[in-house]
This record gives C-alpha cells, sequence and structure tokens, in this order.
C-alpha cells in the first residue's frame, strides 16, 4: 500500500516539476522579448539623440 502511494505522489511530483519548468522557459522566453525592445528602443533613442546634437 505505501509503494502505490509513493508511486502516485512520485507522479504528481513529476508533473508539477514539469509544469513549473514549463512556466520558467516562457518566462524566460517572455523576459528575452522584452529585452530585446528594450535594446532596440535605447539604441534609436540614442541615434535620435547623436542627430539631434548634429542638427
Amino acid at each position: 500500500m505505501i509503494k502505490i502511494a509513493r508511486t502516485k505522489a512520485e507522479k504528481h511530483f513529476a508533473a508539477a516539476e514539469k509544469r513549473e519548468h514549463s512556466f520558467v522557459v516562457e518566462r524566460e522566453k517572455a523576459a528575452g522579448i522584452v529585452r530585446k525592445k528594450t535594446a532596440k528602443l535605447k539604441a534609436l533613442r540614442l541615434l535620435k539623440e547623436a542627430e539631434d546634437l548634429q542638427a
């Protein structure tokens, strides 16, 4: 009986770990998109500032 409960608990734990890992991967993907967007906006801002200084 203990073996069955342990196996069931291990399966439940493994499923929870898989969901958590999936969530972490998605969160990192979203963070990467935000970092890329921020870097692009910063580059555009610096370019505009440089153009304004030359004008």
